[in-house]
């Protein structure tokens, strides 16, 4: 009877102490900057898109975002790239710095343009992206907002000779600590 005690709280203690083991990378991964576990808000199945903030996304802090968009995505050629955000999203992002990068190679832009009024990002390449292509959207010199919290960046896109609407891409989901 003893040693049944004795093993049920081996067990016990065996048991939480690897929910802790296995729980510590979890948290590493999501303090690197990278899209971590979304329990709860996160965008549906596949309209989620990566994305990595290389200095760590800390709240005030300067940061580069690299958006990535996977070719099973890019249907179709693409001759802008909107970025819509939220009004409580309170960072700045310098459309100077902004890259587009196609199958790891650097695009020349026409323009960037960065409406304030209308959380809206926009980006212009000087030729467009082929269809079934990967791409990055690198921000550099973005300061990041002073308040942590999740934010959900869309991509929208406009093919070239299109009506002039943009098409719903999917979602970065993109958390500031």
């Amino acid at each position: 009877m003893v040693f049944n005690l004795l093993t049920r709280r081996f067990l016990a203690g065996f048991a939480i102490a690897s929910c802790l083991v296995g729980a510590v990378p979890l948290i590493s991964m999501a303090q690197s900057g990278l899209p971590g576990l979304t329990l709860f808000g996160g965008a549906k199945g596949d309209d989620n898109l990566n994305y990595r903030l290389d200095f760590g996304g800390r709240a005030g802090g300067w940061d580069r975002y690299r958006l990535r968009l996977p070719a099973k995505k890019m249907k179709l050629a693409v001759a802008q790239f909107a970025i819509s955000y939220p009004d409580y999203y309170q960072g700045t992002f310098d459309p100077k710095s902004v890259e587009l990068q196609v199958q790891g190679k650097s695009v020349k832009l026409k323009e960037v343009v960065w409406n304030k009024e209308n959380n809206l990002l926009e980006i212009f390449p000087e030729d467009p992206v082929p269809a079934n292509t990967k791409v990055e959207i690198w921000l550099e010199n973005v300061k990041n907002p002073t308040s942590g919290g999740m934010f959900y960046f869309n991509c929208q896109i406009m093919s070239p000779g299109d009506l002039p609407l943009l098409r719903y891409l999917g979602t970065w989901v993109i958390q500031i600590s």
